[in-house]
C-alpha cells in the first residue's frame, strides 16, 4: 500500500501528495502527515484517494466535534484545528494567486477569523421522505452524493437551529404531503436579544387545513417565523404569524441596518461580515465628495457603508428585486441622496456600458463565484486619468481573483498592494478574501 507525505491542502480541503509522478488527493489528510493511501479513482494525471492508515498525524489534527463528519458534505475540515484552517486557507489563497495569475500581493493581510461553531445564519437543508430510513430526512446531502444524510444536529447552525431537526422530521412526516416538500431554506436577521429566525418551505402542492394547523402550531411552538414557496424564490409569502416583521441584520460600525427578504443573497457568517465590512472601508478609504462604484452591490451590504462617509455611491446589480432593495435600505437609513443603484448585467461589461456610468474615483468589486473578468477588462489602464485610483476586490473563489487580478496587474497596469482571508466558512474548504488594487 503506497505510503506518502502530504504537502499541502487543494481548495476542497484534501491532502496533496505526489508518487509516481502523479498528483494525489488524499480525502482526510493534513499538511505534513505520512499516510497509507488507498485510491478510488485513477486518472492519467491525478489520483483521487483515501486514507487507509496515518502512520504519522499532524499536531493540528483534532477529533471532530460533529458525529457526522466525513458523511454530511456540509464541512470538510473538522479534522483541522480551527486556528490553522485560517492560515491553509491563506496558503491556497497566495498559491491560487500565484499559480493561476502570476500575481503576488505586496503585502499579506492578517485573517480575518471569528468563532469556529454555530456561525451560520443562512443555510439550505434538503427533505426527502425515505421510507426504507424510518420516514422522512432533513439535513445537508451525503458527501459526494445527492442522498440527504441521516442527522439530527449541525454544529455550524447556532443551537435553536440545529435542535430542530427531529422536530421538523416529526412534523414532515404527519403531514399529507411529505413527498412534496423537497427544501427548506433559513434565515436569521437580528440582534441576539430580538432574534428572528425564518423557515422557508419549499411546498409543491396544496396544504390540506391539518398541514396548515400542524405548521402554525410548529411555528408558534419554536418562536419561527414561516414561509411558504411554491415556485422559485420570488414565490416565497409569509405563512405565520401574518402580519410578519420585516427580516434584517443590522452594521452597528457604520449605523446601518438592511432588511432582506428570507431568499434574498446575504452572508451566512454576520459576525465575519462585519469585520470584512471594517477592512473594506479602510482599505477603500472613502472620502466626502468622491464618487465610488459598487459593483455587484446586491441589497446594499458595502453601498451603504461608503455612504455613511460622506461619498456618493453607485450601485450596479443584475438582479432588479435586489436592486429594488437596496434603493429602499438607502432611503430607510437616510442615506437616499448619496445613493443611486442601477440594473445590469456586469458580465457583458465592456469599455462603452462601463463608460456610459461616468469617472469612478474608487470602486468595490464584490462578485459571485464566476468573478468579474470582464468588468477588470473594460476598466481604463491606470495610467488613465479616468482610472478609479483605488479598487477593493472581495471574492468567494480564489481562482476567479486570480485570473481577475491578473488583468487587472498585466493588462491594466495596477499594483496588487495586498490580500488577505475572510474565515467567512469555518470548518469548511471555502476561502472568502479580499484585495486592494491601486494605480502605480
Amino acid at each position: 500500500m503506497p505510503v506518502a507525505r502530504i504537502e499541502s491542502l487543494d481548495h476542497e480541503g484534501r491532502g496533496v501528495t505526489h508518487h509516481e509522478g502523479k498528483v494525489i488527493f488524499v480525502d482526510g489528510a493534513l499538511p505534513g502527515e505520512t499516510v497509507d493511501f488507498s485510491p478510488y479513482r485513477k486518472k492519467s494525471s491525478y489520483e483521487l484517494a483515501q486514507i487507509s492508515r496515518i502512520v504519522r498525524a499532524s499536531p493540528q489534527r483534532v477529533t471532530p466535534r460533529c458525529r457526522y463528519f466525513g458523511y454530511c458534505g456540509g464541512c470538510s475540515m473538522q479534522h483541522l484545528d480551527v486556528a490553522a484552517q485560517a492560515s491553509v486557507k491563506q496558503r491556497v489563497l497566495e498559491d491560487a494567486l500565484w499559480h493561476v495569475g502570476r500575481v503576488k500581493p505586496e503585502t499579506v493581510f492578517a485573517p480575518l477569523v471569528g468563532p469556529g461553531w454555530g456561525y451560520r445564519y443562512r443555510a439550505r437543508l434538503s427533505v426527502r421522505y425515505v421510507a426504507r430510513k424510518g420516514g422522512v430526512l432533513v439535513g445537508f446531502r451525503e458527501k459526494k452524493s445527492s442522498y440527504v444524510a441521516d442527522m439530527s444536529s449541525c454544529e455550524v447552525l447556532p443551537p435553536h437551529v440545529s435542535a430542530l431537526f427531529l422536530p421538523l422530521r416529526e412534523l414532515i412526516s404527519g403531514f399529507s404531503l411529505r413527498d412534496r416538500l423537497p427544501q427548506i431554506e433559513i434565515a436569521i436577521g437580528g440582534e441576539r436579544e430580538e432574534q428572528m429566525t425564518v423557515l422557508v418551505f419549499r411546498i409543491l402542492d396544496r396544504m390540506t387545513a391539518e398541514d396548515e394547523a400542524a405548521l402554525r402550531a410548529f411555528g408558534e411552538k419554536h418562536r419561527l417565523y414561516l414561509y411558504v414557496q411554491p415556485g422559485g424564490p420570488d414565490t416565497a409569502v409569509p405563512f405565520w404569524p401574518i402580519p410578519m416583521p420585516e427580516l434584517a441584520y443590522s452594521l452597528p460600525d457604520f449605523g446601518v441596518k438592511l432588511a432582506f427578504a428570507p431568499t434574498e443573497f446575504t452572508q451566512v457568517n454576520h459576525g465575519i461580515n462585519r469585520s470584512l465590512l471594517r477592512r473594506a472601508m479602510s482599505l477603500l478609504d472613502p472620502q466626502p465628495g468622491e464618487r465610488i462604484a459598487d459593483m455587484f452591490c446586491g441589497l446594499g451590504n458595502f453601498s451603504l457603508p461608503i455612504a455613511t462617509f460622506g461619498a456618493d455611491v453607485v450601485g450596479i446589480e443584475g438582479a432588479d428585486a435586489l436592486v429594488k432593495r437596496a434603493a429602499r435600505n438607502a432611503d430607510a437609513n437616510g442615506l437616499g441622496a448619496r445613493c443611486s443603484f442601477a440594473v445590469a448585467n456586469l458580465f457583458d461589461t465592456d469599455e462603452a456600458s462601463l463608460a456610459k456610468l461616468g469617472r469612478f474615483d474608487k470602486m468595490l468589486i464584490d462578485p459571485p463565484r464566476e468573478g468579474a473578468v470582464e468588468l477588470c477588462k473594460a476598466l481604463p489602464h491606470a495610467a488613465d486619468e479616468a482610472a478609479p485610483k483605488r479598487i477593493v476586490y472581495v471574492s468567494c473563489n480564489p481562482a476567479t481573483l486570480a485570473r481577475d487580478l491578473s488583468v487587472l496587474m498585466h493588462e491594466k497596469g495596477y499594483r496588487v498592494r495586498g490580500a488577505g482571508i475572510a474565515n467567512m466558512f469555518p470548518q469548511t474548504s471555502h476561502v472568502e478574501s479580499i484585495a486592494l488594487i491601486e494605480r502605480g
